[in-house]
C-alpha cells in the first residue's frame, strides 16, 4: 500500500511510536499544483505531520495547521481529518521570489512575523467548540515548530522526523507517555483505563533510548524505504505492540457545482463582463489546484429559470 499510517505502543507504555508514508495520495495533491522544489518539501512535511496529529484526536472531526509567513510565502495550509482523509494547499505573493534554496524561516518568517496555528476543528455534530493554537514560528523546520508548539502548548515531549519530495511525503513520530505511577493509556491494547505499571527511571531510559535510535533517520531513508523497514531498522531491539494500520486518501470537496454556485453568486452582470474580456471563466480550486472551465453557453445556464412543483419560478 503507497498511502499508510502505523501506530506501535513501547511495551512498558513509555512512548507511542507513529508513522506515515504518502505517496499516490499525495501525487494525487500535487498534479494541478506546480510548486517550487522548496515549497513542495515544506507542504508535504506539513501534511505528514497533520497526517499524524490527526490520528491521535478523540473526535470525528480534523486538525487544521497553517503557517501564515511574511516572506515570499503568504499561507500554508493542511487538513487531515478523523478519517485520514486530507488535502493540502499554499498561497504565494510571488513564484519568481521563492528561492531555491529556500527553508522555513526565509520562505515563511522572512521578516519575523511568522504564525503558526493549530486548528482542532470537531465539526457540526458535536458541542465541543473548536481550539485554536497560535504560536510564534520557532525552528528552522516544520518539525522544530511543531516539536516547539507540543512541549509549550501541550505539555508532551515529541519528536518529529519528516521529509517529503514530489513523490512522498513520509514522516515518524515520538510522543513520550505520563510516567505517574501507574500509567493509564488510552493506546493500551487493553483499550482505555488500562494501566501499566513502570518504574519512572526506566521508563525514562526507555524515551531516551528510542530518542537516539530514531535520531539516526535521515531524509533519504524516510523517503525510500517503507514503514515496516524503518521501524524494524530502528527498533528491531525494542518490544512494540502494533496497535493500528490504517490507509489514507487525497480528498477535495471541490465540483463543478460548488464551482458553479460560486459564480452564480457572483451575478449575471459580472459574469457577461468576464466573458466579453475573454472566451471562457476559467476558475481553479484554492486548495488542489483542479481547474474548471466555464463558456458562454455553461454560464448562461448557471441564470437559468426553472419552474419547481409549487409553481415558482427559481434560479437553476
Amino acid at each position: 500500500m503507497t498511502d499508510i499510517f502505523k501506530k506501535y505502543l513501547m511495551a512498558d507504555n513509555s512512548a507511542r511510536i507513529q508513522a506515515v508514508r504518502l505517496e499516490s495520495a499525495w501525487q494525487t495533491g500535487l498534479s494541478h499544483q506546480p510548486y517550487p522544489e522548496a515549497i513542495r518539501s515544506l507542504l508535504g512535511e506539513l501534511t505528514a505531520a497533520a497526517v499524524l496529529l490527526a490520528t491521535n484526536i478523540k473526535f470525528n472531526g480534523s486538525v487544521v495547521l497553517q503557517l501564515q509567513g511574511d516572506g515570499p510565502v503568504t499561507l500554508i495550509v493542511v487538513e487531515c481529518t478523523s478519517e485520514l482523509t486530507f488535502r493540502a494547499t499554499v498561497n504565494l505573493r510571488d513564484p519568481d521570489l521563492v528561492p531555491t534554496d529556500g527553508n522555513l524561516q526565509t520562505l515563511l518568517n522572512a521578516n519575523g512575523a511568522g504564525r503558526f496555528t493549530v486548528l482542532l476543528d470537531p465539526g457540526r455534530d458535536t458541542d465541543m467548540a473548536p481550539y485554536q493554537g497560535i504560536v510564534p514560528m520557532e525552528g528552522d523546520t516544520v518539525a522544530e515548530v511543531l516539536e516547539a508548539y507540543m512541549r509549550n502548548s501541550e505539555q508532551l515531549d515529541t519528536r518529529m522526523w519528516l521529509a517529503a519530495n514530489g513523490q512522498n511525503a513520509c514522516g515518524v513520530l515520538l510522543q513520550r507517555l505520563p510516567d505517574a505511577g501507574g500509567t493509564t493509556s488510552n493506546d493500551s491494547p487493553a483499550g482505555a483505563g488500562s494501566t501499566t505499571a513502570s518504574d519512572p527511571h526506566t521508563r525514562a531510559e526507555s524515551w531516551n533510548r528510542i530518542i537516539h535510535l530514531a535520531s539516526t533517520l535521515t531524509p533519504a531513508e524516510l523517503l525510500q524505504a517503507n514503514i515496516d523497514t524503518i521501524i524494524h531498522r530502528l527498533f528491531w531491539q525494542e518490544s512494540l505492540l502494533e496497535l493500528e494500520s490504517r490507509n489514507l486518501c487525497w480528498y477535495c470537496p471541490c465540483s463543478r457545482t460548488r464551482v458553479g454556485n460560486m459564480l452564480r453568486m457572483l451575478g449575471r452582470e459580472e459574469i457577461e463582463s468576464l466573458l466579453a474580456e475573454r472566451e471562457t471563466v476559467q476558475v481553479s480550486c484554492n486548495f488542489c489546484g483542479k481547474p474548471y472551465e466555464f463558456d458562454a453557453v455553461d454560464c448562461a445556464g448557471l441564470f437559468m429559470e426553472n419552474v419547481d412543483d409549487s409553481g415558482s419560478r427559481t434560479l437553476h
